[in-house]
């Protein structure tokens, strides 16, 4: 196989970069540049796997490898952003010991679930086709999502934008987000074997929902995809159970 076999893991330890260069900005002050490189991780994440399939260049090694990229990139990366965000965020009640408020470090309990998500991935062989719970990436790109939403918002100081940035909000999506990611939710997979439309009619459901989305709402959709997703398999999920 030759070069050809380093190249899914290559491209898994550009994912593992972003997510450090994202911890990079967190530490500057720089939310939203840190939240742009977790986005960047999430396109190598779909490449490495992407690649690996079409070069038939599987492994264990890879397979660890993604694991550990993937608690940087959307488990500790995405959970700094959080904390900054609750730290500055409406509402924060005074939680304090010392002169440290204690509530923003709530926000590092998603790490933790994003390992243990990915540690039983690992050994789950029910999500070969299909997953169990809420695949971390989704919850990075959502968390990551935030301060472009706030951003996004900003301007409107609307009732929307009060919610979206209020300390309960915050601390609701980390504890959200981390139990969505350990539950036996059965959520369908995203990879195409082919690019019929039949078996796959959901996927290009999702994919073109999803886009119009962006197009309309551009970083406020990222959270209205996760919650689709969601809808979607529960959906789907129901429909097999009666058939």
């Amino acid at each position: 196989m030759g070069i050809t076999k380093h190249i899914p893991n290559t491209i898994t330890l550009l994912n593992l970069l972003s997510g450090v260069i994202a911890i990079v900005f967190f530490s500057r002050h720089q939310l939203d540049l840190a939240a742009y490189m977790i986005f960047l991780a999430a396109v190598f994440d779909f490449m490495d796997g992407f690649s690996a399939r079409m070069l038939k260049a599987y492994s264990p090694l890879g397979a660890q490898l993604d694991s550990l990229a993937d608690v940087v990139s959307f488990g500790v990366a995405p959970s700094l952003i959080l904390f900054a965000l609750i730290e500055k965020s409406h509402g924060l009640p005074d939680v304090s010991l010392g002169q440290t408020n204690l509530l923003p470090f709530f926000a590092l309990i998603v790490p933790l679930f994003t390992a243990l998500r990915l540690a039983k991935f690992n050994i789950d062989e029910r999500q070969t086709e299909s997953f169990i719970g809420l695949p971390s990436p989704a919850s990075g790109l959502l968390l990551a999502s935030l301060p472009l939403v706030r951003e996004q918002l900003y301007s409107s100081q609307s009732l929307f934008y009060m919610i979206v940035t209020n300390t309960y909000f915050y601390l609701g999506m980390a504890l959200l987000m981390s139990l969505l990611m350990v539950s036996e939710l059965p959520l369908f997979g995203l990879k195409f074997k082919s690019f019929k439309l039949k078996g796959n009619e959901i996927r290009f459901f999702f994919l073109i929902a999803s886009l119009l989305m962006i197009v309309f709402l551009q970083f406020v959709a990222v959270p209205f995809i996760v919650l689709l997703y969601l809808i979607l398999s529960i959906i789907v999920y129901l429909v097999d159970i009666q058939s």
